[in-house]
């Protein structure tokens, strides 16, 4: 069995798929709360007569949850999340879980995402104000007040280590493992008038650019050498025959 040329072609996969999330991260380097993409590759042994051979897999994605810079707006309706928790918002697809803390507020006084997502307290429901209050003052609990008042109560939610992570609007994420509501605010909290940047290091993205770019070069390089020795072994062996 020629293994070479299998497996320099399931090395051009697993780096094709690197290369879209390289692309992906890129064009979201300045997306609010965005959390980059990333790729966990392992060999795969598959039987070639008595040896064994190590394939490149595809790799499995995951969504970093490295936190972002904070970038101070003076916005009341702009809120950061401190910690490792997550804002939760209303979706067409169900609730997900974003850190992207750009609020508004309708003239009902619902209070929305900036994509027009409601945006939920710790029991899951629509957080409502009174739009005619005045500006609300958040607490780093999520405490909403309005004329010394306190009306309601932004969700914090922490998701679990070992859940994956599927992406959807608003920078969101929908995890496959039910999200509690943080009621300890020690190392977790809101920070009202700022908002978190995207994860992405456009540096280090470009970096792996040229890391993949010139490793497909390599891996190409090998699989025209494993070619073309196989083209020899047939002309050695049908000359003899």
């Amino acid at each position: 069995m020629q293994s070479g040329l299998y497996v320099s072609l399931s090395g051009q996969v697993a780096l094709e798929r690197r290369l879209e999330t390289i692309a992906s991260n890129v064009a979201n380097m300045n997306t609010v709360g965005y959390r980059a993409d990333g790729v966990s590759f392992a060999a795969e042994l598959a039987k070639a007569g008595d040896q064994q051979v190590a394939f490149a897999s595809s790799g499995q994605s995951f969504i970093s949850r490295v936190a972002g810079p904070l970038t101070r707006t003076g916005n009341p309706l702009d809120l950061a999340v401190q910690g490792d928790g997550w804002f939760a918002i209303q979706t067409p697809n169900g609730i997900a879980y974003t850190r992207d803390g750009r609020m508004q507020l309708t003239e009902s006084g619902a209070l929305q995402t900036v994509n027009g997502y409601q945006v939920l307290d710790a029991g899951g429901s629509p957080i409502q104000i009174d739009a005619s209050a005045g500006d609300p003052t958040v607490a780093a609990d999520g405490m909403i007040t309005q004329d010394g008042k306190q009306i309601a109560a932004i969700g914090l939610f922490s998701i679990p280590d070992d859940a994956n992570l599927t992406r959807t609007v608003n920078s969101g994420v929908i995890p496959d493992k039910p999200a509690t509501p943080i009621l300890d605010f020690t190392q977790n909290g809101v920070i009202q008038g700022s908002v978190e940047g995207s994860n992405v290091n456009p540096i280090r993205e470009m970096s792996k650019l040229i890391e993949v770019t010139r490793t497909f070069d390599s891996v190409s390089s090998a699989m025209s050498q494993s070619e073309s020795s196989l083209q020899d072994a047939i002309k050695t062996l049908g000359g003899a025959a």
